[in-house]
């Protein structure tokens, strides 16, 4: 068990807003497109995982949009976090994730707030917090 807990701390993590439909919709986008099964683990923002993993005082002012916790603990937020995750995606994804990381990150972290405003207009709020998923990739969610 400790083995098994141990793995899944080194792999990077997504946090993500149970309650934004935009972040569902990226946490099936990537878990479509990841390179193997489970190469991110998920986890909604707020969850026991999240409080577990991140401390209290690098919770505050995250906001709630995606976060991303890599492997070595390191915690990216907005246009960091959506370059990052897209650098890890299968080919063509990560081409891309490159050419977009040429956007300066202010310009980047413009166009994510822009959306990010936005999000609860363009996407209908989620039933639950947790993507329905096929059963294969129910393991990689935590609470």
């Amino acid at each position: 068990m400790d083995g098994d807990r141990t793995k899944l701390q080194s792999q990077d993590r997504i946090f993500y807003d149970g309650g934004c439909g935009l972040c569902h919709a990226a946490v099936r986008f990537v878990t479509k497109r990841m390179p193997s099964q489970c190469a991110f683990r998920f986890a909604p923002l707020g969850g026991t995982t999240f409080h577990e993993t991140v401390l209290e005082e690098d919770r505050e002012g995250l906001g709630d949009s995606i976060v991303v916790q890599t492997s070595q603990g390191e915690l990216l937020t907005r246009y960091a976090a959506a370059i990052y995750v897209m650098k890890r995606l299968g080919p063509g994804w990560q081409e891309l994730g490159s050419v977009i990381s040429l956007v300066p990150r202010r310009l980047g972290d413009a166009i994510y707030d822009l959306v990010a405003r936005n999000r609860s207009r363009l996407f209908r709020r989620p039933d639950t917090s947790c993507p329905i998923l096929p059963e294969k990739l129910r393991k990689c969610f935590d609470p």
